[in-house]
C-alpha cells in the first residue's frame, strides 16, 4: 500500500508538492545519522588470575518512534596478544536496559548496583546483582526520599571499601502539604475514603533551575546492603549536597552548595561550593541511631575553607590524599564556565580531621598560554577511578583549543602531559582505565567515534609517548550509505588572527582564535559551496572537533561548515575567555565576521551564500549578525536564542548571567533581582533586538516551551518583530522541550527543518 502524501491537506505545513520529495529524501538521510549509537560510559574489570580483562559499555541510541533514548549494555573480553596487539571478544548482542537511572559496579567488580527511579509511584528500587542473578532487592518509599540524583552533577553514588554499604544523593522527601475537604481544612491531614479531599500546594520552594524541575533539596543517604536499611545523613537544609565519596576512614566526603538562593546550576560552575566531611552513620537499631548520636558524630567539617569552589573529589588508591577540581575562576569572576584548577589535600592517616589541613595547588589556572601549548584544565567530569597503577598519576579528558585531549597529571609533581596523539586534530575521550592501559574513543567531524586502546611504551615514564591501537567494535558502526557519505568529507582547524588588535587588551585576548572548517573532498576547484556558520552557546563553551550527527547531516546537503570558537570560548586560556564579558554583541560578532571573511578570502566560501545557526548564546550571535551585517547572510536559524537581555533577566533561572555578560567584571557586584531602568537600558543596547529594524534575512526559530534558561518569549518577541516588518520568518515550538531541544523527535525535526530552510534560501 502506498503510504505517501496524496493531497495538499496531508502535506506538512509550509511544504508544497515540489518540495515533498526533498523532504522525504532529507529525512531518510538524517535518520541514518540520528540512529548512530553513542557510548555513554565504560567500565573495565581485571582479575589477578586472568590474563585479560572484562569491559562493559553502556550505549544509547535514539528511538524516534518512542521519542526516547534506548540504553543497552555490551560486554567484551579483552586479551593482549604476543605481538602487543589487543583483541576484544564481543558479546554477540547488546542487552537493553529499561527503567534504569544509574549503574555502579562495586570496587572489586563482583557486584553491580542498579537503581530504578519509578515514575508512577515515586518509589526507588535498589538491586544488587551478582555474576548471574539479583542478590538483593530493596524498595525505598517516597516518605524516606525522592528520586536518586543520577544526572552527573549532583550525582554521587559510592560503595564503601568492604562493599557493605552505598552512599548516595537523593531528593529530600516532600514537606507536609495542607489537606482540605468539603468542610475546609483538615487538621490531622488524613484522607477519608467517604468524602472528597485534596492536598494543597503549600509553600513554593525554589528548585535548581533548567533541567532540574522539581529538584529542590538534594540530600545524603546511606543504604546497608545486608538489611536494606536506609539512613539519612544529617547535613541540614542549608546545603544542597552532591558527588559523595567514601573516605578511607569513617567519613563521607561530599560537595555542598548553599541552598539559600539557588539560581540555575546546569552548565553553571560559578556557584560557590566546598568539600565537606561527615561521619558515616553506623548500622544500628533505629532507637540507638536516633538517640545515640553525639555532637561529634553529627559534626560537618568544611575541608576547603580557603577556596571558593571544590568539586569532583577523588581519593588516591592508597587513601593518602584527596584530589579535587575547582572552578574558582568562575566563582570569583562570575563567569558561568572558566578555566579549572586541580588541588589535593593530604588525608590524615589516623582519620582525624583538622582545620589546619592544607590545600596544595597541583595544576593552576593558565592565564595566557602560547598558541598550541597547554591552555589549562577544562574538564566536564572525572572517571570514578582515574588512577594508573603508580597511585599518583591521574588520567582525564580536557579541552585543548578546538579539540578534546587525554591528559595525564602527576599529582605529586604537578606535571601535565598530553598522552593522546599530539598530531591528531580529532577529539579524544577517556572511557575507562584498564590496569595501566586506557580505553578511549576518538572521533572527528568526519569520523564516527572509534574505540582506541592506549598503552605507554615500556621502560619509559608514564607521561612519555603512548601507543594507540584501533579496536574493531560493533559499537562504532553505521550504515554503508552514511559511511560512504562521510568518506567524501574533510576537515581542518583554522587559526584566525584577531582583527583590530588593541594595546588595551590583555595578551591572551589578542591571541588568534580558531574555527573548524568542514567541506567536501570532491568539489571542483572553481566551485564554492554555500557556507553554514555554526555558533556554540555559553558563551564560555567550546565547539569540539568531535563527531556531530546533525553537523555531518548539514554538510552532506552540499554545504561547507564553519564552526567558530570565538574569543571567550573555553580551551584557550583564562585571559582569552575573560576578554568577552562586557563586550558581547561586539567582540564575539566581530570574531565571527572575521572568521567568515577569512574563509571567503581563501576561496573556501561563496560570499553571497552564507547561513548561520546557533543555540542559546549561539542564537544570540546569529540574531545579532543578521542585524549588524544585514547583507551578509542568506538565511539564519536560531534555537532558543537570547534576543533581549532586558526581557530575559526577569524570566530566566540565571538572571546573574545577563548582568555578567553586559557589565563584565562589574556584573557580579551589580547583580540584583529588581534591575533598574539603567540596567534595562544597557541590557537592551547589548541585545539583538536593538538591531532588529535592519534585519532582512529569512530566519527560522526553534523554541522549547519548557525552557527556563532562555524562556521562549525571548525568541517569540524577536520573531514577531521580524514578521511585523515583513521579513520571512518561520517559528516551530516544541511543547515538551527544555533548553537543549534534544529529545529525539524534537532534535530530528529541528535539523530537518534547518536543512530545508538553508537549502531553500542558499542553494
Amino acid at each position: 500500500m502506498d503510504v505517501g502524501v496524496d493531497s495538499a491537506k496531508e502535506l506538512p505545513e509550509g511544504l508544497d508538492k515540489v518540495t515533498q520529495q526533498e523532504y522525504a529524501s532529507l529525512s531518510k538521510l538524517l535518520q541514518e545519522f540520528i540512529e548512530i549509537p553513542t557510548i555513554d560510559k565504560a567500565w573495565s574489570f581485571r582479575s589477578g588470575s586472568e590474563e585479560g580483562s572484562n569491559a562493559m559499555f553502556m550505549i544509547s541510541q535514539p528511538s524516534l518512534l518512542a521519542n526516547k533514548r534506548r540504553k543497552s549494555l555490551l560486554s567484551s573480553y579483552a586479551v593482549k596478544e604476543s605481538n602487543n596487539s589487543v583483541k576484544f571478544h564481543w558479546s554477540p548482542f547488546p542487552t537493553e536496559i529499561t527503567g534504569v537511572s544509574a549503574m555502579v559496579p562495586s570496587p572489586s567488580g563482583s557486584k553491580l548496583l542498579v537503581i530504578r527511579n519509578s515514575e508512577g509511584d515515586f518509589t526507588t528500587h535498589f538491586e544488587i546483582w551478582g555474576a548471574s542473578e539479583v542478590k538483593k532487592e530493596f524498595v525505598v518509599p517516597c516518605s524516606i526520599h525522592g528520586s536518586v540524583y543520577s544526572d552527573g552533577w549532583f550525582e554521587g553514588i559510592s560503595w564503601n571499601s568492604d562493599e557493605t554499604a552505598v552512599a548516595y544523593v537523593a531528593e529530600e522527601p516532600d514537606t507536609t502539604k495542607p489537606t482540605f475537604n468539603g468542610f475546609g481544612y483538615q487538621k490531622d491531614g488524613t484522607t477519608h475514603k467517604n468524602c472528597g479531599s485534596w492536598k494543597g500546594q503549600g509553600d513554593w520552594v525554589e528548585d535548581w533551575g533548567e533541567s532540574y524541575a522539581g529538584k529542590r533539596q538534594p540530600a545524603l543517604f546511606v543504604i546497608y546492603i545486608d538489611s536494606g536499611e536506609v539512613c539519612p545523613v544529617a547535613v541540614g537544609r542549608a546545603l544542597s549536597v552532591g558527588q559523595v565519596e567514601w573516605a578511607p576512614s569513617k567519613y563521607l566526603v561530599f560537595v555542598g552548595w548553599p541552598s539559600n538562593r539557588k539560581l540555575g546550576i546546569k552548565y553553571c560552575y560559578n556557584k560557590p561550593c566546598a568539600l565537606y566531611a561527615v561521619k558515616a552513620p553506623s548500622f544500628k537499631s533505629e532507637v540507638s541511631r536516633t538517640r545515640g548520636n553525639s555532637a561529634e558524630d553529627l559534626a560537618i567539617f568544611n575541608l576547603t575553607r580557603t577556596i571558593s569552589s571544590a568539586f569532583f573529589p577523588r581519593f588516591s588508591p592508597d587513601g593518602k590524599f584527596l584530589v579535587f577540581l575547582s572552578a574558582k575562576s568562575s566563582v570569583d569572576s562570575g563567569a558561568h564556565m572558566a578555566t579549572d584548577s586541580l588541588h589535593k589535600i593530604d588525608w590524615p592517616s589516623d582519620g582525624e580531621l583538622s582545620p589546619s589541613m592544607e590545600i596544595v595547588d597541583v595544576v593552576p589556572v593558565v592565564m595566557c598560554p602560547e598558541y598550541g601549548c597547554f591552555p589549562g584544565l577544562y574538564c566536564s567530569n572525572f572517571l570514578s577511578k582515574p588512577w594508573l597503577s603508580d597511585g599518583h598519576t591521574m588520567v582525564l579528558s580536557s579541552v585543548w583549543g578546538s579539540t578534546q585531549t587525554i591528559l595525564s597529571v602527576n599529582v605529586l609533581s604537578g606535571r601535565v602531559s598530553r598522552i593522546s596523539p599530539k598530531t591528531s586534530n580529532s577529539s579524544w575521550n577517556v572511557l575507562a582505565i584498564d590496569g595501566d592501559d586506557i580505553i578511549a574513543e576518538c572521533s572527528s567531524p568526519v569520523d564516527i567515534p572509534q574505540i582506541k586502546y592506549g598503552s605507554h611504551i615500556e621502560n619509559t615514564p608514564k607521561d612519555a609517548e603512548w601507543s594507540w591501537l584501533d579496536i574493531l567494535s560493533p559499537l562504532t558502526k553505521c550504515s554503508e550509505n552514511a559511511m560512504s557519505c562521510l568518506a567524501a568529507l574533510q576537515f581542518s582547524i583554522l587559526k584566525i588572527p584577531v582583527r583590530g588588535m588593541s594595546e588595551n587588551f590583555t595578551k591572551g585576548s589578542n591571541n588568534p582564535f580558531e574555527a573548524i572548517y568542514v567541506s567536501s573532498t570532491s568539489k571542483k576547484s572553481d566551485v564554492r559551496d554555500p557556507l553554514i556558520t555554526i555558533l556554540h552557546g555559553g558563551p564560555h563553551d567550546v565547539a569540539l572537533s568531535s563527531f556531530s550527527k546533525t553537523s555531518a547531516f548539514l554538510c552532506l546537503l552540499g554545504f561547507s561548515l564553519l564552526i567558530v570558537n570565538y574569543r571567550g570560548s573555553r580551551g584557550f586560556g583564562e585571559e582569552a575567555l575573560q576578554s568577552l564579558p562586557g563586550k558581547v554583541g561586539s567582540q564575539d560578532v566581530d570574531d565571527v565576521l572575521t572568521a567568515i571573511d577569512h574563509v571567503i578570502d581563501k576561496g573556501l566560501a561563496h560570499p553571497s551564500k552564507i547561513a548561520v545557526v546557533g543555540l542559546s548564546h549561539g542564537g544570540f550571535l546569529a540574531t545579532h549578525l543578521i542585524g549588524q551585517a544585514p547583507d551578509k547572510f542568506s538565511a539564519a536559524a536560531a534555537r532558543n536564542p537570547v534576543c533581549n537581555f532586558a526581557l530575559m533577566v526577569g524570566t530566566s533561572d540565571i538572571p546573574d548571567w545577563c548582568f555578567f555578560l553586559a557589565y563584565g567584571n562589574e556584573g557580579k557586584s551589580r547583580f540584583t533581582e529588581p534591575p533598574s531602568a539603567e540596567h534595562l537600558a544597557l541590557f537592551y543596547s547589548k541585545s539583538p533586538i536593538s538591531h532588529v529594524s535592519k534585519v532582512k534575512t529569512p530566519t527560522l526559530f526553534l523554541l522549547g516551551a519548557r525552557d527556563v534558561r532562555v524562556p521562549m518569549t525571548d525568541g517569540l518577541q524577536y520573531a514577531r518583530a521580524l514578521r511585523e516588518k515583513g521579513v520571512e520568518t518561520k517559528v516551530i515550538v516544541f511543547p515538551n522541550d527544555i533548553h537543549p531541544i534534544n529529545r529525539p523527535q524534537s532534535d530530528f525535526e529541528s535539523f530537518l527543518n534547518i536543512g530545508l530552510w538553508f537549502k531553500k534560501h542558499c542553494k
